[in-house]
């Protein structure tokens, strides 16, 4: 017949080492992912913000009120901007900027020069991660006030799904 082993004050240490050991090695990793990732800050000064709302909101209804269609494209390592006018005639524009942030994980984001490839496109070479990204892109077309497109993309293979 076998003897029943008992329970010492050693199952009882090592129970509560365990225990405490996962609580603590959970909480550590934890902390380490909201030091590193996004910081969760929207804009610096949010009175600031609200006071030029209404200006900026003027400037997306003059720019809706152009009329101009924007289309980005990303496939092959190769980002593609087009602009057509209301009636689909290619926009002439002289050059941009393409900024890739990471919706999540600001270390991610990145920005890229856009140069002009004929057809009314701009055009710059690069490898995009695979994930979500918001494209804001910025385009100089000799306005007062620079042509913004702004959108939310999937990327998986190298292209835009």
């Amino acid at each position: 017949m076998k003897k029943a082993r008992e329970f010492t004050g050693r199952h009882m240490l090592m129970i509560m080492l365990a225990f405490f050991g996962v609580i603590i090695t959970v909480n550590v990793v934890m902390a380490r992912f909201a030091v590193t990732s996004w910081t969760g800050l929207v804009v610096e000064n949010s009175y600031v913000a609200s006071q030029q709302f209404n200006e900026k909101m003027v400037a997306v209804r003059t720019q809706n009120d152009l009329g101009w269609v924007p289309k980005l494209e990303i496939a092959a390592g190769k980002i593609i901007f087009t602009l057509n006018d209301r009636i689909g005639n290619p926009v002439t524009m002289t050059g941009g900027k393409a900024t890739f942030q990471h919706p999540t994980f600001e270390a991610a984001d990145w920005s890229i020069s856009l140069q002009p490839s004929g057809n009314g496109q701009l055009s710059a070479a690069s490898a995009i991660s695979p994930g979500v990204w918001v494209v804001n892109v910025e385009i100089d077309r000799g306005l007062t006030v620079p042509y913004r497109h702004s959108e939310r993309i999937l990327v998986k293979d190298g292209a835009r799904q």
